[in-house]
């Protein structure tokens, strides 16, 4: 059974995480969360469900302006071959949320390790990160340290790369 919105904010209040919580009507784009900037300090994001040719999930998280190169970020994170978008079917499955509401904090749906989380490395240089608490009609800011922690916590500890690299270096596929 996935976690709901209310049972994600509890586990982060009972590690005793610092974050704050914005409810607001839904957003399923990045253009259309745009309209908050200024109500909500942080960086925000957006997130990337992706799949290999070998049926593996990837999850990525960039700042919400960044450009990540379909053709060459498979370089970058261990994919076979290049990538492409999961199903919202597998989306529901591992991550237990719909398309509109991809976030970093879904890894905690994952009890199977499906997917391998990755964080984009210039995200990581703002101590305020923003993100979905499991539903796209709310903004969780949470610091950069506390996120890290919880979806390594999760059992996904993710990879920072330069998820946005005009020369991406290789890493080696499993």
């Amino acid at each position: 059974m996935h976690l709901t919105p209310e049972e994600l904010l509890s586990r982060l209040e009972a590690a005793g995480y610092e974050f704050s919580t914005t409810r607001h009507p839904p957003l399923f784009t990045v253009e259309e969360s745009r309209r908050l900037r200024g109500e909500i300090p942080g960086r925000h994001t957006k997130n990337l469900f992706l799949k290999d040719r070998k049926d593996r999930y990837f999850l990525l998280t960039v700042g919400e302006d960044r450009a990540v190169d379909m053709k060459q970020v498979h370089l970058l994170i261990g994919a076979a071959g290049r990538v492409s978008f999961g199903r919202p079917e597998q989306l529901m499955e591992y991550l237990g949320v719909i398309p509109g509401a991809v976030t970093a904090f879904a890894v905690a749906n994952d009890l199977e390790g499906k997917v391998r989380a990755f964080l984009d490395r210039e995200l990581m240089e703002n101590e305020w990160i923003n993100a979905h608490p499991l539903t796209n009609e709310a903004t969780t800011t949470i610091r950069r340290d506390h996120l890290i922690d919880f979806m390594a916590a999760t059992g996904h500890e993710p990879a920072i790369v330069d998820l946005c690299a005009e020369s991406p270096v290789p890493i080696h596929a499993d």
